[in-house]
């Protein structure tokens, strides 16, 4: 394997380091630890390329190293190390002498590991893969829990009791066959039923989204998404609890209805008059439970998507971690259910682009609600959306959180963030651009963004970027 001069300039000019690419200046040497780490974590996120004498940050120069001067050694080292080989080569750059190594991507249904440590990337860093991450990963190769039969042994007529069919063909905006063998046949272009031999099999993933009633299928029954409602600010005193038991796509804008008709009202003054508004918007609600739906993993038993309201906020959970790191919700997208995700896009009920949570964080700008609190914890990802909050009676983390994805926003929408940008998002004068200042340099200091270099040292026409930009 051979690199050029051309190939590694080309890599040069990547906006930023991703999962398959990392640079490092290294201009004497680099620790052989932290080699066989970094080659794990890039091979167990399907490989990759790590070239030493290369600054890790903008303008990305060459600046050579004398690290590894023998390449067969550090080959073999390395092997000996982590277990699988990595191709190592220097390159004679006009600039400097550049290592590359060639990292390979992870054989299906396995992960590397060092000493018992499964690594992975985070930002900059490197940390020990998830439980959840894991248990995906030697899952790859068995069969995809949602393409499996839920029931079977079925004739024409039980599947369509059993099925909302008629929804199903309205969200897809296709007339409603004649006959129903033409139901049937639109099912199983579907893949959500199959014929086996005279009888059909309905998978769970037309269960999961189609079904009537989930607890007719008992294997996906506890996949239904549960509401509970609270009097106070805490768990003590539940008003409403209910699970939904029709499928995801067929009774998703009855959810969202039920949840819109459960939240709080708030008093507010518009041109001298009174209005009742919700706590929270509905685009807000419509797109966190649509991922909260899309994005739970399935194999994580006993556990359902969760949507719990308070006087002051909702709090919407799924089972699993996310495959996408926290920080990078509102710029990255993966999708952990690829066919439920397609299905519930094509029934216009999500957009599988990444932009769900855009607009999650612009209507919490444009409604002055704080920043979404994303968080994961043991097998289980949450969001927590608060009312309408004034700056003034927001903390520290809450107005760092709000700079922060503001700041990212700006960015995915090829524009950037500067203090007038920001105190426009906090409803701040003009006269606060100190304070809008403060809540910058703190985000800096969180290591969350960091100074537009390409404007130069100004600090009136200073522009900011998310720190992995």
């Amino acid at each position: 394997m051979t690199t050029s001069v051309e190939q590694i300039n080309l890599w040069r000019q990547v906006p930023s380091e991703h999962q398959h690419l990392e640079f490092k200046e290294a201009k004497n040497q680099f620790d052989t630890r932290k080699l066989s780490e970094y080659c794990v974590a890039l091979a167990n996120e399907g490989g990759g390329v790590l070239l030493l004498g290369v600054a890790d940050g903008p303008p990305r120069e060459v600046v050579g190293t004398k690290a590894f001067p023998d390449t067969v050694a550090a080959a073999e080292k390395l092997f000996e190390a982590v277990g699988f080989r990595v191709d190592v080569e220097s390159v004679a750059h006009p600039d400097g002498r550049v290592v590359v190594f060639h990292i390979p991507p992870r054989p299906r249904g396995t992960a590397y590991h060092l000493d018992g440590k499964y690594l992975m990337r985070a930002g900059e860093a490197l940390v020990p893969m998830s439980e959840d991450q894991l248990r995906r990963i030697f899952a790859e190769g068995q069969p995809d829990w949602l393409e499996e039969p839920s029931r079977a042994a079925l004739d024409g007529q039980q599947v369509v009791e059993l099925l909302d069919t008629q929804s199903f063909f309205e969200l897809l905006k296709l007339p409603y066959p004649t006959d129903r063998s033409g139901v049937i046949e639109r099912l199983m272009h579907e893949r959500l039923v199959d014929q086996v031999g005279a009888a059909f099999t309905i998978r769970r993933l037309g269960a999961l989204a189609l079904a009537r009633r989930l607890g007719d299928f008992p294997d996906v029954a506890r996949k239904a998404p549960r509401v509970v409602v609270y009097t106070g600010t805490s768990k003590l005193d539940t008003r409403v609890d209910q699970t939904f038991t029709r499928g995801y796509a067929a009774g998703f804008q009855e959810l969202v209805r039920f949840v819109m008709a459960q939240l709080p009202q708030n008093e507010v003054i518009e041109d001298a008059l009174r209005r009742e508004v919700k706590l929270v918007p509905d685009v807000v609600i419509r797109e966190l439970v649509a991922n909260a739906l899309i994005h739970q993993d399935f194999l994580v038993g006993g556990a359902s998507v969760m949507i719990e309201i308070y006087n002051n906020r909702v709090e919407i959970s799924n089972p699993g971690e996310p495959l996408v790191p926290l920080e990078r919700f509102i710029d990255g997208y993966q999708s952990r259910n690829e066919r439920l995700a397609d299905l519930m896009r094509r029934t216009g009920i999500c957009e599988e682009k990444s932009s769900g949570i855009d607009r999650v964080v612009q209507a919490a700008e444009v409604y002055q609600l704080p920043a979404p609190d994303f968080r994961t914890g043991f097998r289980r990802t949450s969001v927590t959306i608060y009312g309408p909050r004034p700056f003034d009676e927001m903390d520290r983390d809450a107005r760092v959180r709000a700079c922060y994805q503001h700041c990212a926003l700006k960015w995915v929408m090829s524009e950037r963030m500067t203090n007038q940008s920001l105190r426009e998002r906090f409803h701040l004068e003009e006269g606060k651009a100190a304070v809008a200042s403060q809540v910058i340099a703190a985000t800096i200091e969180a290591g969350l963004i960091k100074p537009d270099e390409s404007v130069g040292g100004s600090r009136k026409f200073a522009r900011y970027l998310p720190f992995w930009a």
